[in-house]
Order: C-alpha cells, then structure tokens, then sequence
C-alpha cells in the first residue's frame, strides 16, 4: 500500500458476536469499495431491501451510550466507533460493513477482532489519490468541565485525552497518540471499553449493557478492578477512549490532519467538535496525498507550525 493512494481491502472477512446493548447475535462483514466510498456500512436482514448509510458526521442520530447511525427512516447501526477506529487506524479509506443486526458486535470490547479481519481481508491501493481534511485553524467546545478542540498540526493526526474520573483505581488518566497503523495496532486496537458495577443495573433497566459481560467489558467497582485476568495495559481506559476518538472522528469521511485533545470526553463531545469543525468551513481543506507526501501542505500563519512541515499521517510507504 502506498501512502499516497487511496487504499480498501483485497477481500471480505466475517466476525460474529453480540451486540453489548441488545445482547443478540451478529455478524459483520468488511470488504472492498470503490474510490471515494469512504465507510459505508449496509444493513441486511431486514424486511424488503438492504438499507445503506454513509459513516459521516450527517448520519449520527446518538451519541449518549454509543455513536449510532442512521438516516430519515431511523437508526440503522449502533456502536460503530470500533471497527471504524480499525479501518481509518489501519489506514483503510473506503470499505462496505454489512451487518444483519442493529448493533456492531462488542467482540472483546476492543477494536482487535477488527483488525485481525482487516488483516484477514488485506490492504491493497487503489489508482486515485488519498484525501485529507487539513485542520486549518484551532476549534473547540466546551461544555461544563469538559472541552474536545482541534488545532493544525505538522505532523500528519494526534489525538491526546485525558480522562479524570472520582474512582481511585481510574482516576485521572492521560494518552497521546501519533496515529500509524503500526502504533495503532500495538498501542491502542486492544485496549477494551470500560464501565461501573454501580451503573449496570441502572443501563439494564434501561435496555442498555444487555450483552456486556467481562468478557468484552473492563469492569471496577467503588475500590478495585473485578476482571480476574487484569489490564491490558496500566492506562487501558485513557488508552480506549483514544480508540474512541478515532473511531468517531473517522465520521469526518476523510483522515484528517491536526491535533484533537478532549478533556473529559466521549462519545457526544467528540460528535459535537467535529460538528463544529465541519460546519466551519473556514476551519479546513481538503489536500491530496501527493501534496502532503512532498512536503507541499502548508499550515496556517500564526498557528505555530511550520510551512512545507506534515508528514505522512500513516507512516512510510508499507507493502
């Protein structure tokens, strides 16, 4: 694969498991799209015909529990954030998810089992050039003691969260990543969503959480972790809500260029900054990949960066 070609899969891979709010079985399946595509994901099983949704930041109807899309008739998919983190994570642009379920299939509350499809499917590059949404000038939201913001950045995309939670065993996290597929994969793919004991009935009563479990869910309680085997890393909940931010700015329908830093974050105020990002139009452009490969993007005056400065946002040309 080329880091200035556009890039989908060589095949389709299948994963099957349940969807952590409906509890019910699912079955999903990545494969090719055309150039352009972007992330479209397809809903089969339903009465009459298949029903389409493109991923972008138009198709959120909820954010509250998880990012669901949907369009005019209604919602069509819930709990997208993981495999769209491991799509635009590995550095994939267009690619059909079929699912023949409401909601993307929880896995191990991780973005791994997506990966290991990917990897499964392949990478291949495709004739046109890969496009960009360039950050040209900082946006921000805030909302009580939470903010999420978006600067220029010369160094291809960087998410940076920092998590501050009452619980002692959480407490107050911070993780920042330079997005490749390499440090995606070992860094941040695996690290697994996480609740509270405390909150499980309440979201069960609610019709939420009916297939989490501690197989695909972190769970502490008022003094400690309960998942015998531990964590996969010491800051896997900051690490996870990386993997969040990823999956849902991948709702921008291009990789993008610049920094995002959310404190106290998730699912919502991620929605609500790239909102505003792309409502802004003054705030971005859209590059091609054989610009930002040479060196040739510049960055807004003023911003602190330097002119002619991005580098690659997926690393060196891999095969």
């Amino acid at each position: 694969m080329k880091f200035n070609r556009q890039s989908t899969l060589r095949s389709q891979a299948t994963v099957t498991g349940v969807g952590v709010h409906s509890g019910q079985p699912v079955s999903l399946t990545v494969g090719p799209a055309p150039v352009d595509a972007g992330f479209i994901f397809v809903r089969t099983g339903l009465e009459g015909a298949d029903r389409e949704v493109q991923a972008t930041v138009e198709s959120v109807i909820a954010t509250e529990f998880a990012t669901v899309l949907g369009d005019s008739d209604g919602p069509l998919v819930s709990t997208a954030e993981h495999v769209l983190a491991a799509l635009r994570g590995m550095g994939v642009d267009n690619a059909t998810i079929e699912i023949d379920g409401p909601e993307v299939p929880i896995m191990d509350g991780s973005a791994a089992a997506f990966v290991a499809a990917i990897d499964q499917a392949g990478i291949v590059s495709q004739p046109a050039l890969r496009r960009f949404i360039q950050v040209l000038k900082p946006v921000r939201v805030a909302v009580g003691d939470s903010f999420g913001e978006f600067r220029p950045y010369a160094g291809g995309f960087r998410a940076e969260v920092e998590i501050d939670f009452v619980n002692p065993v959480i407490g107050k996290q911070r993780y920042a990543l330079e997005l490749s597929p390499e440090r995606f994969r070992r860094e941040v793919s695996r690290a697994r969503t996480f609740g509270f004991l405390n909150e499980f009935a309440r979201l069960s009563s609610a019709g939420f959480a009916l297939g989490s479990s501690f197989e695909n869910t972190v769970v502490f309680d008022d003094e400690r972790l309960l998942n015998t085997e531990g964590l996969r890393y010491a800051d896997e909940c900051a690490r996870h809500k990386v993997l969040d931010v990823i999956g849902d700015l991948a709702l921008a329908g291009l990789p993008l260029l610049g920094s995002f830093r959310s404190v106290r974050g998730g699912h919502k105020l991620n929605h609500s900054v790239l909102t505003a990002l792309i409502s802004d139009r003054s705030a971005w452009r859209v590059v091609e990949g054989e610009a930002v490969r040479r060196g040739r993007v510049p960055v807004e005056a003023g911003s602190g960066m330097v002119a002619g400065m991005i580098a690659p946002a997926y690393g060196p040309d891999v095969s």
